[in-house]
């Protein structure tokens, strides 16, 4: 929302004129005269106070209609894990097969409290259980490639068998002996805000802004759907979807090659499918897509299938609109899907 309150203007103002770091992800500034915004530490000429304007998220300002500054880049460093946190995360990855104690992180001159705060925060677990999430893939991969239970669990940081197979059955649905599925889960940022990427070992199966309406309900259906458990962690699709959705935002690709998994109906995948024939840059209505199906009165069907895509950007939804040239129907927000299409036609009409 826009801030309106005097005093905290006010107070925010002199925030952006130091550059203070602790209100880093309080406040966006909107600059009136340039129609971009920012957060507190921007390094750009500072505006005269007759022209910011204050919101409490980043997509209230988008919405507002000004686009994220390219020189303290909003979106992404208000979202970004702070030193201390990634200094963590490299810990786990560096280590995946040992538990990272709080001592350790004391040692390494990090606060536990922080990381604590922050995971709840972002990931909505606390750092443990991220870690141990990391170990048990890292387990199911070794048991996949044949490494017996024992050996995996003892070489994954795990005194007994008993204590690996409890943590492995609550965290993948079976034993450890028994063929397993996991969906892994991994969050990063982004011009528009920070993302998750969730993957099988076939290929992508969700990319969403984190703030996606109905989120939960789409995990829970991937679950069900691939009778998978997801857990927090990496694989080269992760990897590679974010290679490339980092290239997409550079204005450096315009096609996408990362596997991708996406169960649904018959209907749906053939509406997905057709999604992938609209080219970069332009747009299509519903009405057109229903009839590139061979189903011309089937636009509400369509509507909805493109609302039950799970994988942004790369399956191209935002590339829909209305009959009469309006935006609609994009969860990740009209901000973003309007972003999304001036981006795609600039870097096109660039190339």
């Amino acid at each position: 929302m826009r801030i309106t309150q005097t005093s905290l203007i006010k107070k925010y103002y002199q925030a952006l004129i130091d550059r203070t770091p602790s209100f880093v992800g309080i406040f966006y500034v909107g600059v009136k005269t340039t129609d971009i915004f920012c957060i507190a530490t921007c390094r750009a000429r500072k505006p005269k106070f007759e022209n910011v304007e204050f919101y409490t998220t980043f997509k209230d300002a988008l919405t507002a209609g000004f686009r994220p500054c390219k020189i303290c880049k909003p979106t992404q460093n208000a979202n970004q894990a702070p030193p201390q946190i990634e200094q963590a995360i490299e810990m786990v990855k560096n280590s995946p097969k040992q538990k990272v104690t709080d001592y350790q992180l004391k040692v390494a001159g990090i606060s536990p409290e922080l990381v604590r705060r922050w995971f709840n925060q972002h990931y909505s677990m606390t750092f443990q259980a991220y870690s141990r999430m990391l170990r048990i893939n890292n387990a199911v991969i070794e048991l996949k490639s044949g490494k017996r239970a024992t050996d995996a669990a003892l070489d994954n940081g795990y005194e007994s068998l008993s204590g690996f197979g409890y943590t492995y059955k609550k965290l993948v649905g079976n034993a450890p002996k028994e063929a397993s599925n996991v969906i892994v889960i991994d969050r990063f940022t982004t011009p528009l805000g920070p993302m998750f990427v969730c993957a099988t070992h076939d290929g992508v199966c969700l990319l969403e802004f984190v703030e996606r309406r109905m989120l939960e309900t789409e995990f829970r259906d991937l679950q069900r759907l691939l009778n998978a458990k997801i857990i927090a962690g990496e694989n080269e699709y992760t990897q590679q979807a974010k290679i490339q959705i980092g290239e997409y935002f550079a204005g450096e690709r315009q096609r996408f090659t990362v596997p991708l998994v996406t169960p649904g109906t018959d209907f749906q995948q053939q509406v997905w499918q057709g999604l992938h024939l609209i080219d970069y840059g332009t747009t299509t209505s519903y009405g057109e897509q229903a009839t590139r199906i061979n189903n011309p009165k089937a636009v509400r069907a369509v509507a909805s299938a493109n609302g039950a895509n799970r994988i942004a950007i790369i399956v191209p939804c935002h590339r829909v609109i209305g009959k009469n040239g309006s935006l609609t129907g994009y969860a990740g927000g009209l901000a973003r899907k309007r972003w999304l299409l001036e981006h795609e036609l600039t870097n096109k009409l660039s190339d």
